[in-house]
């Protein structure tokens, strides 16, 4: 966003009948005043003149936001995605147009704010696409009053917003579920049964089948890796265990010094060496 429009206009926590009272003392403009205001920010990027484009709208962003309370999320975060759709709005408003700024801000206000509300409702997004999100807003709004949909009522909802019935049943079973933990939750009382995600993994870690696959399968690999050695010759295989199989690992210095050559040297016969094992392995 413009460094021009990076007003301080964070609502208060504390007390936000305050803040709305505030927004309603602002005087609205005319639209000669709203129109002078534009060009003077668009043709002199006049701090002022935006600051009161926005200043004299805040009431409209707090009307807006009141219309999604009933989302369970906080007003004061509302009206705040709210107030940054409006700046949005005003430093992409153009006066010649012929509307008035609140007409073409109503889109980026309500943007900004659904936007919000898909990243917060819960915690996994209920929506991604652009067709979910509409579908969302909806069918949240169809639900409140017609609580669950029969057969009809899921037809209708597809036909009127362009959507399969799958679609609408999907994203019904969505906005029923509840955020639940996959850990089990840190509590003294060991006779509650442990209904969370993580209780209904099977573990395998102890299985005796699958001890005895994992022994057999390290024994493999380790009888591959010790027959792909002996195809190495010896300064090669020497290498390699020094620098990769034995406790104390040694450098390439400390191989160019017991073979008397460079440290390069030794790095490109490492190189070819792990190509080698590498191709003999895979076979």
């Amino acid at each position: 966003m413009s460094k021009g429009l990076q007003l301080q206009l964070a609502v208060p926590t504390g007390n936000l009948e305050s803040y709305i009272q505030a927004t309603r003392s602002i005087p609205m403009l005319s639209a000669e005043e709203e129109t002078s205001l534009a060009r003077r920010w668009q043709e002199q990027q006049e701090l002022d003149a935006a600051q009161q484009l926005v200043l004299s709208h805040l009431r409209f962003v707090v009307h807006i936001a009141r219309s999604y309370s009933g989302y369970g999320l906080p007003q004061a975060d509302l009206i705040q995605e709210g107030n940054i759709g409006l700046m949005k709005a005003v430093k992409r408003f153009d006066p010649n147009v012929g509307v008035r700024l609140v007409s073409f801000a109503v889109y980026w206000i309500r943007a900004e704010i659904h936007e919000y509300i898909l990243r917060n409702w819960r915690i996994v997004k209920v929506a991604t696409t652009k067709a979910q999100r509409k579908l969302f807003f909806n069918l949240r709004s169809a639900k409140q009053r017609l609580g669950w949909f029969n057969q009809d009522e899921v037809e209708s909802v597809a036909e009127d917003l362009g959507v399969t019935t799958k679609d609408v049943r999907e994203m019904e079973s969505r906005m029923s579920g509840q955020d639940v933990g996959f850990d089990q939750p840190d509590d003294d009382d060991d006779d509650r049964p442990n209904l969370s995600p993580v209780g209904f993994l099977e573990d395998m870690s102890h299985e005796p089948s699958q001890e005895v696959e994992d022994q057999q399968w390290e024994a493999h690999n380790k009888q591959q890796l010790l027959g792909a050695l002996q195809n190495l010759d010896d300064r090669s295989r020497d290498i390699i265990t020094r620098r990769w199989l034995s406790d104390k690992k040694s450098t390439l210095h400390d191989l160019a010094d017991t073979y008397d050559i460079s440290a390069e040297r030794v790095r490109q016969l490492e190189s070819n060496a792990m190509k080698k094992l590498r191709g003999a392995l895979a076979a």
